[in-house]
């Protein structure tokens, strides 16, 4: 069964959902990250278990990268993205998701993001021994995703964490 959105559509719903009146901004670099986090945690959770869109994500040298999102918003560089033109609607309980991500996630930065996925087995497996500037296009498998976070999830559980 193919997932409900597009890479884009979350990255819109992103965009759209933050609080610029009070001064947030999402950089490229962030939004690449929080899409990662988002795909992440809706496959892990137990309560979800699916993937939120089916491109797959890549591990390029920044981080997790969904290729279709750089695309359409590499003209940015490194500036703050503006609000798109239009926010798609998605279901209720993926909505409450992606707010939960901007919660958790959301009050870090780019760099900052960038770093807690390059200290993450996916990104670290799906780079294999590639040098840490090098170009890559591999693939961070879903199914590893999945497992990672959830065990993250079940040691907080479990009061581990």
């Amino acid at each position: 069964m193919p997932a409900p959105y597009t890479a884009s559509q979350i990255a819109k719903w992103l965009l759209g959902a933050i609080d610029r009146d009070s001064g947030d901004s999402i950089t490229h670099l962030k939004l690449q990250k929080l899409i990662y986090y988002a795909q992440a945690w809706s496959l892990a959770l137990p309560e979800r278990a699916r993937a939120l869109f089916d491109e797959d994500l890549q591990a390029w040298a920044h981080g997790p990268v969904a290729e279709s999102v750089f695309h359409e918003y590499k003209e940015a560089g490194w500036a703050a993205l503006g609000a798109p033109d239009e926010v798609p609607e998605l279901a209720e309980e993926d909505e409450d998701h992606l707010r939960e991500i901007l919660a958790v996630f959301g009050e870090f930065s780019a760099k900052h993001l960038e770093r807690m996925t390059h200290s993450e087995d996916p990104w670290i497996q799906a780079r294999g021994d590639l040098p840490a500037e090098a170009r890559s296009n591999a693939v961070i498998n879903k199914d590893h995703m999945a497992a990672y976070y959830r065990a993250l999830y079940d040691q907080v559980e479990d009061g581990e964490g």
